[in-house]
């Protein structure tokens, strides 16, 4: 008899949860799901251990340990249809079998609507003229208090009003709560604030889904009017002329679908780091600790190699001397081999760049436009959504072409590309803030990037003042590939690229396996 327990760790593993127990089987299905928040930017660590019911007791060790795995969340949602098939291990010299683990996004309240309203015969409240209606939409809560969730715009002069379709999360309406009720109230608009009710009507999202019919036709009702007027009826009535539910797409889906994110590193290899012999430098290789450069490459390519199913990654340097000419680049492979720049997994890049220390001379000056390019030609040859760039450079300094950079991230903007650049050291960094759109929009002659790409952040903001530098390293990692997600949507959106279908779900094999345990 079989039961696995779950493992989540932040700082430590602690279990998380337990499936049903199954037995007569080599081969058990296990039913019971766990719901767990997941992070793009963190490395979430998983483990999960098979054990052999040999009592009632809940105590593990009074079980027979039949092995264990441990993965990252994002391997298990990175694989090719949520699905990641591992060895397990844990008891030396013995085959332990596999375990298939699925992950499947929670599918509530992705839903949005669209929906349109028009009203009729709506009370006059304007002296002068006639009313400038619009609606205010509330949404109930828990505690019977009410919340805002959307305003339509003022129609102008009239008792007939026909309010532009407009499109809400489910979320946001109800809060994924069909038979919550949903408050509107109509006002007159009045242009010092002092908006005039005309009166509220009560729906549910449930209601509403029912579209355009007599049930949707509502009357708008004034409570101190109608306690005041004998022959009162209602105040005009409101209907919904459409209603239309729409399913966001999630960056899962198309991760799910088999998109794949491809991870580029570029490293600054000019003089201003310091003689890398010398411990002063930021390239000094520390036998005990990583240098800034080494724990900014850790931390980010740590977590977006769970997206890259061949988990090999091209390596960059700019600003060096080359041997055996001395000539000056800035675009150099750091395996040196520049007809493939491929090393395999991160420990493959820290070993390349440790390498490229040994070999290469640093120089300058600081020039950004080579590496973002030899990235973007890459992405401008897959535009189909089957592939998205991730190109991340560590530098210690000013940058020296800033135009040529402006230009060439402007370029990229309009490519399957994101762009996150690490600062170390002491240096002040103020022109990146003008590379980072966050406020303004980067422009190069006049031309706008279609949407902002890069993230960049200073390495001394998340450095533990304690001196852990795991906690560094995570605080880093959160806060640059946050914005990740999103810049892949924004891209997949503006092109009208939907995902691809996902592989059919994983069918257990009808005939028993024979697995070792």
């Amino acid at each position: 008899m079989f039961f696995i327990v779950l493992f989540f760790c932040h700082t430590f593993f602690f279990q998380f949860g337990r499936t049903e127990v199954i037995d007569n089987t080599l081969n058990p299905d296990f039913v019971r799901k766990f719901i767990l928040d997941y992070f793009f930017e963190e490395r979430q660590n998983l483990r999960f251990d098979l054990y052999d019911v040999d009592s009632k007791s809940a105590n593990l060790s009074k079980h027979d340990f039949l092995g264990q795995v441990q993965c990252t969340l994002g391997e298990v949602v990175g694989s090719l249809g949520s699905r990641l098939e591992k060895a397990l291990g844990g008891i030396p010299g013995k085959k332990c079998g596999t375990i298939i683990v699925k992950a499947e996004e929670l599918n509530n309240c992705r839903e949005s609507v669209m929906m349109q309203f028009c009203g009729n015969k709506l009370d006059k409240k304007d002296f002068f003229g006639k009313s400038d209606p619009f609606l205010v939409f509330h949404r109930s809560n828990e505690d019977g208090t009410f919340t805002i969730c959307h305003k339509t715009e003022v129609v102008k002069n009239t008792l007939n009003p026909v309010w532009q379709a407009f499109k809400i999360p489910v979320r946001a309406l109800c809060n994924g709560d069909y038979d919550r009720t949903i408050k509107v109230e109509v006002y007159d608009w009045d242009r010092d604030g002092s908006h005039d009710f005309i009166g509220e009507f009560s729906t549910s999202y449930r209601e509403l889904s029912r579209g355009q019919s007599q049930f949707n036709v509502y009357e708008v009702i004034n409570l101190k009017k109608k306690g005041k007027k004998k022959k009162y009826l209602n105040s005009g009535t409101v209907t919904l002329l459409s209603f239309l539910v729409d399913i966001e797409v999630t960056f899962l889906d198309y991760i799910k679908g088999g998109t794949q994110i491809n991870f580029t590193v570029a490293i600054d290899f000019t003089a201003s780091n310091g003689n890398p012999a010398q411990p002063t430098s930021l390239h000094y290789m520390n036998p005990y600790q990583l240098n800034a450069y080494a724990m900014a490459l850790k931390a980010v390519g740590e977590i977006i190699q769970d997206y890259d199913s061949d988990k090999m990654f091209p390596a960059l340097g700019f600003g060096a001397k080359l041997p055996p000419d001395g000539r000056v680049s800035h675009e150099f492979a750091l395996n040196g081999n520049p007809q493939n720049p491929y090393c395999a997994g991160i420990e493959g890049v820290m070993e390349a760049y440790y390498q490229s220390l040994k070999s290469v001379q640093l120089y300058g000056p600081t020039n950004f436009s080579p590496v973002i390019n030899h990235v973007a030609r890459y992405a401008a040859s897959v535009k189909d959504g089957s592939q998205y760039f991730v190109l991340l450079i560590i530098t210690d300094g000013v940058i020296s072409d800033m135009a040529q950079t402006k230009e060439s991230i402007v370029n990229a903007a309009c490519l399957p590309m994101s762009i996150i650049i690490v600062g170390v050291g002491p240096a002040e960094f103020d022109a990146m803030i003008e590379l980072d759109g966050d406020e303004v929009r980067i422009s190069s002659r006049g031309r706008y990037a279609e949407r902002d790409i890069v993230q960049f952040v200073p390495f001394r903001d998340y450095i533990d003042r304690t001196g852990n530098h795991i906690l560094s390293m995570a605080r880093l990692a959160k806060d640059v590939l946050a914005e990740i997600p999103d810049q892949f949507l924004s891209y997949m959106k503006t092109r009208g690229i939907k995902p691809s279908p996902a592989p059919p779900p994983y069918t257990p094999p009808s005939q028993p396996l024979q697995t070792m345990i």
